[in-house]
């Protein structure tokens, strides 16, 4: 759970969880094995066809949200259930605290329940003298450490068997082995009189079906059976968003369910509950039944026109599975009580903006999160609006519009760089890096060599380079964004080759600038909109067939963000949408377009790896075009196990969270330096001054290259 006051006590919490290295052994093995678990789980599937339809009909349900609530209750209470609807968390542990002392209930078992973790249930039940197990066995490991727990799907992830092993042992008074065999064995023979001993058994459901007013869980442990059936009384505490129409839409839902979460075709149990069932406990023979519904701003949320989609999440935890960021801290660290990228999101509206304020900053928008959800959700995007609500709540940080105010004026951002390139020359002893960092940089920020700012950017060499092609195929704009125009302009220059001596005419428009997307990162939303809308200006009157960038964030905010950014503004909406029909990242326009082949390279034997920019294989798809090119352009490639993971830089993201950056950094370069290729490639600009600057401060022998230097060296 999340205490910190600031953002300085939470980075501070951060770079402690970093500290933990059974923690960082245990999210990588993990990381590792889903990633090959999930693709193998839904081989030969439609998976994009299935997140659709699943979208469609929660989106359906969310919808109908309250009808479908009455048609429960009607329905279930037919069949001798009790259905409550809680307004607050607050009022859903006082309804089932109730229930418990109207049925002189002592003792409670529980199986594992997100929502009772969301209204602290356990804490309620505890403090009005209930006694309460959690069943799970996870659950009942960080019960017993009075903690919270670290993934949705397995709470105890961060705990190793020999931590297991010493909680146990104090739990039963003798020592206890560290074997996986033998602790649960242990934690079978404590539970199973819990189960026989209990008065009421809790549990929450994965699906609310309202036509028949049944309930369905899905498991793998069976401890949810014997919590429902066993004791006398049994209450289902549900969030109002897992009201479904039909069985149909819950068993397309379990489709994907346990296939995202661990990377099975189906959990162990799954449970269907309809009505009361029988029970010799039961003074009649028949079991008391409650369901208590959680409203906790559901119901407000189902209208939200831009975060109503959270709702649809079936709580898999494939969010955090794949996040570098929850890889690196856990989920202490990377959530309140719902965890990863969903739990950034939803913190805000279920537990406050005190709780979410820090969280939301952690984002390093990758995409991964996006790429697997289960209901479809853009949380990259959800996160950054959640950063932007929160800072117009409680105000803008001074570094944030100092950037907004820059970005919107181009000539002032750009004679700034001009007057740094000039500033920094005590520091760089006439190289292309800084030899040490200027003071205003704290030491933690020394993990990579950064690079000086170019003696003449692009934009001042272009009247010089611009190349004249007499008999054009096509007419295309090229795009710089900052890095290319004022840290790197060599690259721009080797892309203006390629493209030349392939017969495209090729122009630079001056009056563009940066993307605008260090201040969507940022929360500065207003901002995002003038340098979007600058930038459209500047290109939208060329009449170019594509506008081509070398950057991959640049590529995926100018063709998807911009249109995000002007969702609201008819006028710009469509200007942004002829805008973005026109962006092409290189190696798309390269590959796809202008086909380059073999036959325009010499080959050159150099072993070549790759690193895919996030926003380029998650942001855009695109994959293959990279792939292509590399060995058309005469080189070998050897692939990469972990290619598409986050190299850690994320724009302002690195200044924000060195320490996380430094990390995933390390681990990225690891996994290069095993393929034992020269020369390592990339498609963005960040990535480079992350994976360069890195390189070079180990000391590693490989080369770091933007595509389009590779392929321009070997050109015929």
């Amino acid at each position: 759970m999340q205490e910190a006051r600031n953002l300085k006590a939470y980075k501070k919490e951060v770079d402690d969880a970093l500290q933990n290295a059974f923690l960082r052994s245990a999210m990588d093995k993990f990381a590792v094995a889903y990633r090959s678990g999930r693709a193998n789980a839904f081989a030969d599937m439609d998976v994009e066809g299935l997140i659709a339809e699943i979208a469609t009909a929660k989106d359906a349900a969310l919808a109908r949200m309250d009808a479908l609530f009455e048609e429960f209750k009607e329905n279930a209470s037919k069949a001798g259930v009790h259905v409550h609807l809680a307004k607050t968390a607050g009022e859903a542990n006082a309804i089932i605290a109730c229930i418990a002392r109207d049925n002189d209930v002592k003792k409670i078992v529980k199986s594992k329940s997100m929502t009772a973790e969301e209204t602290l249930l356990n804490h309620d039940l505890e403090a009005e003298g209930f006694e309460v197990t959690e069943t799970d066995l996870g659950e009942w490991i960080i019960q017993l450490r009075g903690e919270g727990p670290s993934h949705m799907v397995m709470p105890a992830i961060h705990l190793s068997r020999y931590q297991v092993a010493d909680l146990f042992t104090e739990v039963t008074g003798h020592k206890q082995e560290s074997e996986i065999e033998r602790l649960v064995k242990v934690a079978r023979r404590e539970l199973r009189q819990k189960y026989v001993a209990a008065d009421m058994g809790i549990s929450g459901a994965n699906f609310a079906l309202a036509d028949t007013g049944t309930i369905g869980l899905t498991t793998n442990e069976g401890n949810a059976r014997l919590v429902t059936t066993l004791p006398r009384v049994h209450v289902a505490l549900v969030g109002l968003d897992k009201l479904l129409p039909t069985l149909h839409d819950a068993l397309l839902i379990n489709r994907v369910l346990p296939r995202n979460a661990t990377g099975q075709g189906i959990t162990s149990y799954v449970t269907w509950i309809t009505g009361r069932n029988a029970c010799g406990a039961a003074l009649d023979n028949k079991k008391v039944m409650h369901i208590v519904f959680l409203d906790n701003g559901r119901r407000a949320l189902a209208k939200d026109p831009v975060f109503s989609q959270v709702l649809r999440c079936v709580r898999c935890g494939a969010c955090a599975n794949v996040c570098p960021v929850y890889r690196m801290v856990g989920g202490h660290r990377y959530g309140h009580i719902y965890i990863g990228a969903i739990g950034l999101i939803v913190t805000y509206f279920f537990h406050g903006r005190d709780k979410a304020k820090n969280l939301v900053q952690n984002c390093i928008n990758c995409g991964a999160c996006k790429a697997v959800c289960a209901a479809g959700i853009d949380l990259p995007h959800l996160i950054k609006e959640i950063h932007a609500v929160i800072q117009d709540e409680e105000g803008h940080p001074l570094t944030s519009l100092l950037l907004g105010k820059l970005l919107r004026n181009r000539k002032l951002f750009h004679t700034l760089l001009r007057s740094a390139q000039v500033a920094q020359r005590p520091v760089t002893d006439d190289t292309q890096y800084l030899r040490h960092l200027p003071f205003i940089f704290a030491r933690e920020h020394n993990f990579r060599a950064l690079p000086a700012i170019a003696e003449r950017p692009f934009r001042d060499r272009w009247e010089q380079i611009k190349p004249t092609v007499a008999s054009p195929r096509s007419r295309v704009a090229l795009f710089s964004g900052c890095l290319q125009d004022f840290v790197y302009p060599e690259q721009m220059e080797a892309a203006l080759t390629l493209l030349s001596d392939t017969d495209v005419a090729v122009d630079f428009p001056m009056e563009q600038s940066c993307c605008g997307l260090p201040v969507v990162m940022m929360g500065e939303k207003q901002a995002a909109r003038d340098v979007a809308r600058q930038n459209i200006n500047a290109f939208m009157n060329g009449n170019y067939e594509a506008i081509v960038t070398l950057c991959a964030s640049c590529a995926s905010h100018l063709k998807a963000g911009y249109m995000k950014l002007f969702a609201d503004d008819p006028g710009m909406a469509e200007r942004a949408r002829q805008f973005a029909d026109k962006v092409y990242p290189f190696s798309a326009y390269a590959n796809d377009v202008l086909k380059m082949s073999e036959d325009s390279f010499e080959p050159c034997g150099t072993g070549a790896t790759y690193h895919a920019p996030c926003h380029l294989c998650r942001g855009l798809g695109v994959r293959e075009a990279p792939h292509a090119l590399i060995k058309s352009g005469g080189m070998t490639f050897f692939p990469a196990e972990e290619e598409e993971t986050c190299c850690g830089f994320g724009g302002t993201y690195s200044g924000k969270f060195p320490h996380i950056s430094a990390e995933i950094l390390a681990r990225k370069l690891d996994d290069f330096e095993k393929t034992g290729a020269e020369v390592l490639v990339t498609e963005c600009p960040g990535c480079i001054m992350q994976l360069r600057g890195g390189a070079k401060k180990r000391g590693n022998r490989m080369t770091v290259k933007h595509l389009v230097e590779a392929l321009a060296e070997n050109k015929r």
